[in-house]
């Protein structure tokens, strides 16, 4: 299987979820189903087919989570020596004249992507654009609406 890239930050968030899906849900919904079947019949019980249901899917993000852990390429931005070339992890920040903006993004793995703060996934059209690039650079993105010209203002490793 191939590396996946992962942020410190990223990395430590899925490790937070799995801890807290293995120490605290995953024991919550084993008692709920041991409760459940005390009330009897299980073919007509909803609280018993219910919790087997939530169990299933914690069941599936544990192995998800692990399998995703197992195979991170884990990447310290803050580490990285490429001077103001874009990679992975890098804080960049654009102007798009198109919309007369500016943004700054974050380029981080796909389990970590969240537009609301800014991160953005490596596989992305925008962060695909961006890699390579420098200050002062045009990257072209095609976007639903067309062509769109981003200028790369600044980039930052944090």
């Amino acid at each position: 299987m191939d590396k996946i890239p992962m942020t410190l930050q990223g990395a430590e968030k899925l490790r937070q979820e799995l801890q807290q899906l293995k120490q605290q849900d995953r024991p919550a919904v084993i008692k709920a189903i041991s409760e459940a079947r005390e009330h009897g019949d299980l073919k007509e019980n909803a609280e018993y087919h219910a919790a087997r249901e939530q169990q299933s899917f914690i069941e599936g993000r544990i192995q998800d989570l692990e399998s995703k852990l197992s195979n991170a390429q884990i990447i310290d931005p803050k580490s990285l020596s490429v001077g103001n070339r874009i990679v992975f992890g890098a804080t960049v920040t654009i102007y798009d004249g198109a919309n007369d903006e500016e943004l700054t993004y974050q380029i981080v793995g796909e389990d970590e992507a969240d537009i609301a703060q800014g991160k953005i996934s490596v596989t992305s059209p925008i962060a695909r654009a961006l890699i390579g690039k420098e200050v002062d650079d045009m990257a072209e993105v095609q976007a639903p609406g067309g062509v769109r010209e981003l200028e790369v203002v600044k980039v930052a490793y944090l």
